[in-house]
């Protein structure tokens, strides 16, 4: 009782997040051991909310960190070969354009049948499924860090013989953190967007649940229970908002001490949480208990405690030394046989794909091809609508900072709450005005794909310099000419990045828009998205691959074809004003 009468409250703050981590890593685990049962039960009272949402939180998370996992190997892996760059780069443009039901039949089926009488395959389906929806642009993100990081860091790295794992930890992370955090909380919005189907869906016959607020909507969804779906909109709300206060928030503001840039001459944000911790004294009082235990991880966490602009004040002091001038070789074989490895499973899954497509007769392609121009239009006609009131809208939330502090955290929450879950209301509230799936699954797809335009507009001219704000004042360049000459030349980089991915996301969401449950009733649009939805519930697998392939067709190749065009004369004309 002295130690803690002697605790400051930031102590006491971590003693309880740890107690909470544990606790929570603890109960989540009990659910890993518990005996399989297809169909689970689903309590629609108020008192299972949240249970269920712990539930789904946990799953979430888990994905979340493997998906960081998953980033750092593809960015080290494809920044650091030209020969893996070449090969990664187009696997991962197929992988981000394959909807989550592409995934959902390999993994349920394999998982299940691999932990048989337990919940632990379908946990592990659930978990790999949000993590489809969350890695892609983590591993972006940080293989575009490692890409555009300075010549000098690094030269310098070698020439003081850092190791590979010193300097991944003590430079290439840090460089990267600021995109891998802002990243973080678009891959947990992401992650959330297909709650429902993770959490409960139908594969043939079967009836896949496990108990989460997911699957708690989608119950309370077939059986137009409205109290309960109220209920677990508002348990999603709370449960966002707390992550968003308690996590994403400080790292935020953690975050800031790796920014490159001090043009701005602003104080930096500042959290109550980081402030407290800060102040936390508990590594001291917990020496005797755990020394080798908090040694190791202070010892590993120093690093990210340095400013990275004074990195290259302290390359340019280290002392020079024989460093290899390339990896080892234990490394490069270990490297070339796992390449050796995915070349030989993506073969072996190239020949099944091919094996269930050439069952299809011309009558499912000229089906498919239809439904893919149907499901086109439809995106397109969201991105163009998404575009014209996210690009004022971020570009004046951007360029007002008192705006931008008020508006930020309720535009963050309400990107990070999963779309599907409002689908049901938004087509019964279209249905009593008089418009059909048709044009209403348009409106379904902006809500889908709109946050990407916005939180990248608002990036990219929240990092404008002030000083070119301050020139456009000086010379009389105000109004309409100042957004033209600068704001949006500033944000037409990032704008092309919001529609790369707003796309996507418009692609992946086609299938919850064209084919949902709403009035107790089954709701379906022609189209691409809900012929794979059918065609996963029927378990029809020829047509779900002919299907998926389409897809990812179309998006691959309008990517290849439109995006990276517009996305190079964004860089070559516009880049410069970044």
């Amino acid at each position: 009782m002295s130690l803690l009468r002697r605790l400051p409250i930031g102590d006491l703050v971590v003693v309880g997040l740890l107690a909470a981590a544990l606790a929570a890593t603890i109960g989540f685990a009990r659910e890993f051991r518990a005996p399989y049962a297809q169909a689970v039960v689903i309590d629609l009272s108020p008192m299972a909310l949240p249970r269920y949402t712990f539930y789904s939180l946990m799953r979430g998370t888990i994905a979340l960190g493997i998906s960081y996992l998953f980033a750092f190997a593809f960015g080290l892996a494809a920044a650091s070969s030209p020969v893996a760059e070449r090969l990664l780069l187009p696997v991962l443009d197929i992988l981000q354009s394959i909807p989550v039901l592409g995934f959902l039949p390999g993994l349920v089926l394999g998982l299940v049948a691999l932990f048989p009488g337990r919940t632990v395959g379908l946990e592990l389906a659930a978990i790999l499924m949000i993590f489809t929806a969350q890695a892609w642009n983590l591993a972006l993100s940080f293989y575009q860090s490692l890409k555009s990081m300075p010549e000098d860091f690094r030269a310098s790295v070698r020439l003081a013989g850092w190791p590979r794992w010193r300097s991944f930890r003590e430079l290439e992370v840090p460089a990267a953190a600021q995109g891998l955090i802002w990243n973080g909380m678009l891959s947990m919005a992401g992650g959330w967007f297909f709650l429902m189907v993770n959490e409960a869906f139908q594969l043939g016959g079967h009836d896949f649940r496990l108990p989460g607020v997911g699957a708690y909507m989608s119950v309370a969804v077939e059986r137009g229970d409205t109290v309960a779906m109220a209920l677990a909109i508002l348990a999603m709300v709370i449960m966002i908002t707390a992550v968003d206060r308690l996590f994403w928030r400080p790292l935020v503001v953690w975050g800031q001490r790796f920014r490159m840039d001090d043009s701005s001459g602003e104080a930096p944000a500042t959290n109550w949480l980081v402030e407290l911790l800060r102040r936390s004294r508990l590594p001291w009082h917990t020496r005797r208990l755990g020394r080798r235990a908090v040694r190791s991880v202070r010892r590993a966490a120093r690093p990210l405690r340095r400013p990275l602009a004074s990195a290259n004040r302290v390359f340019r002091s280290l002392p020079l030394s024989n460093a290899r001038s390339g990896p080892p070789l234990a490394a490069r074989i270990a490297g070339v046989a796992a390449l050796a490895v995915l070349t030989a499973g993506g073969a072996w899954g190239a020949w099944l794909l091919i094996d269930l497509i050439a069952r299809l007769d011309g009558g499912a392609w000229k089906q498919i091809f239809e439904s893919a121009v149907l499901t086109f239009a439809r995106v397109m006609l969201a991105v163009l609508l998404s575009t014209a009131w996210a690009l004022p809208a971020g570009i004046l939330i951007g360029r007002t900072r008192w705006l931008a502090e008020l508006l930020q955290p309720v535009i963050q929450v309400v990107a990070s709450f999963p779309a599907p879950m409002l689908f049901p209301i938004v087509v019964l509230l279209l249905e009593r005005v008089g418009v059909g799936l048709g044009f209403g699954s348009v409106v379904l797809l902006i809500l889908s794909c709109q946050w990407y335009i916005l939180f990248n507009v608002i990036g990219a001219v929240a990092a404008l310099p002030p000083q070119l704000k301050e020139a456009t004042d000086m010379f009389a360049v105000t109004g309409w000419r100042q957004w033209r000459k600068l704001y949006l030349p500033a944000a037409f980089p990032a704008l092309v990045t919001g529609w790369v991915t707003a796309a996507g996301g418009a692609w992946n969401g086609s299938i919850v828009a064209e084919y949902l449950q709403a009035g107790g009733r089954l709701q379906e649009a022609p189209g691409l998205g809900s012929l794979i939805s059918e065609a996963t519930a029927a378990a029809n697998f020829p047509l779900l691959a002919g299907g998926i392939v389409v897809m990812s067709a179309i998006v691959v190749l309008w990517n290849r074809s439109v995006w990276h065009r517009v996305s190079r004369l964004a860089q070559t004309r516009f880049g410069t004003t970044q």
